[in-house]
């Protein structure tokens, strides 16, 4: 008798690049798979992608970018998490948790003391049960058109370092947001 749950145990893999038609594979193609495209915002790529395969198909990505910012008056560095997406037909199963885990565990080795995400009101009780706390501050972003603007989204940030604490104050990004 075989065991057969280690192979279909979904398991998380760094994925070498992260293209459209991965995303496609994953969400289908259409104009707002994310659901944010109402927000009006020009995006940053990821740089860092763990993914999940089910069937020789990816069923699910977390990608990661370290970014510039400013808390109250202090210059830092966060790592942006971004891209989360679970293929429809496999939602339900924990393979957000599983690819988010994987990917803050990559984020601890990178240097901030947090990591950063921003989401639809609807997927903050998600990421509450994976262990962020989203932000009452302001949170402003770089756009190429129109400077600096509010984050339309909610921003969630998660600790990566044991006893490390957001600090107060207002957030900017230098940067695009992730």
């Amino acid at each position: 008798m075989s065991d057969n749950r280690s192979a279909a145990a979904p398991h998380v893999v760094p994925l070498p690049r992260y293209t459209k038609a991965d995303q496609e594979e994953i969400l289908g193609d259409g104009d707002d798979p994310f659901g944010v495209a109402s927000a009006g915002l020009t995006w940053l790529p990821k740089e860092e992608h763990f993914g999940i395969r089910h069937d020789d198909r990816l069923v699910a990505h977390a990608g990661l970018r370290l970014l510039p910012v400013a808390i109250g008056d202090a210059e830092t560095a966060v790592v942006g998490v971004g891209g989360v997406a679970v293929a429809s037909g496999m939602q339900g199963q924990g393979l957000a948790r599983l690819v988010v885990t994987a990917a803050l565990e990559h984020a601890r080795t990178m240097g901030p003391q947090h990591a950063l995400l921003f989401c639809r009101p609807p997927l903050v009780p998600l990421y509450r049960r994976l262990g962020w706390h989203p932000l009452d501050a302001e949170v402003l972003v770089e756009q190429p058109e129109d400077g600096l603007v509010t984050m339309p989204l909610r921003t969630m940030v998660t600790p990566l370092r044991d006893g490390a604490r957001w600090p107060s104050g207002p957030v900017r990004l230098f940067s695009l947001p992730m």
